[in-house]
Formats: structure tokens, sequence, C-alpha cells
């Protein structure tokens, strides 16, 4: 490999672990909003309709954590792709499109029920629906 494409190589594949290392902070950041927000929702002293919009973030957020998931599973696919293609050809040089990786990476519904997120925000609305049953027998 000459060094003009090792160079280019070594630039791509920095590109790509910034955006995959900025995905998983999404990721976790989200993590961590949707359980305060669920839990200041449940704070909040009002009638069950009130309680009942800890839903509302809840989801919100487990569907933007699947989607920053696929996200970076995407650009771990053009990872791969040009460690693979990079050392011979210089086809779609710094195209960080990932489109053409889409059948090879599960689909959104797929991820939030994958058995980690499934396991983390469905123990979530376990909770939350708990809580709800709770006071509504308390009440």
């Amino acid at each position: 490999m000459e060094e003009e494409n090792r160079t280019y190589l070594f630039k791509e594949i920095d590109i790509i672990q910034g955006i995959i290392s900025r995905m998983a902070r999404n990721s976790f950041l989200i993590k961590g909003w949707t359980v305060t927000l669920v839990v200041v929702s449940l704070l909040l002293k009002g009638n069950t309709t009130h309680t009942t919009l800890a839903f509302i973030p809840l989801l919100t957020f487990w569907f933007l954590d699947s989607y920053y998931l696929q996200q970076e599973r995407l650009f771990r696919q053009l990872y791969q792709w040009i460690i693979t293609n990079r050392p011979d050809s210089f086809e779609n040089l710094f195209d960080m499109n990932t489109d053409r990786f889409d059948s090879e990476v599960q689909s959104k519904l797929r991820i939030m029920f994958s058995v980690t997120l499934g396991w983390f925000y469905g123990s979530i609305i376990v909770l939350v629906t708990v809580y709800l049953l709770f006071v509504e027998c308390v009440n």
C-alpha cells in the first residue's frame, strides 16, 4: 500500500471512529435523560393523566436510542468496508453515506426490541405501570 492510500485510510477511519463515538455518547445521554424525565414526570403531583405523561419521554427516547444505535451499526459496517476495500481502491473515498449498508443492519423497530434496549426501556415501562396502578389503588 502506498503512502497516499495509507493516509486516506487512516483519515477515513479517524472520521468514522469519531462518528461512532458520538453515536454511542448520544445513546448514553438519551438513557440518562429518559430516567430523569420519567422520574420528574412521576414526581409531579397530579391526577393519573399527569402521571401518564411519563410515557411520552419514555417512548420518544426509546425510539431515538434505537435510531442512534442503528446509525452506529451502519457506521461500523462502513468502517469494515473501508478496512477491507481502501487498500486496493479509492472507490467511495470519504463517502460517509451509509445507505448501501441498510440491508445489513436491523431496522429501528427490531433494534428497539433487542435484548439491551428491550430490557432497559421495558423495565421502565413496567415500573411506571406498577406505579400508576399503585397510585390508582391508593386514591
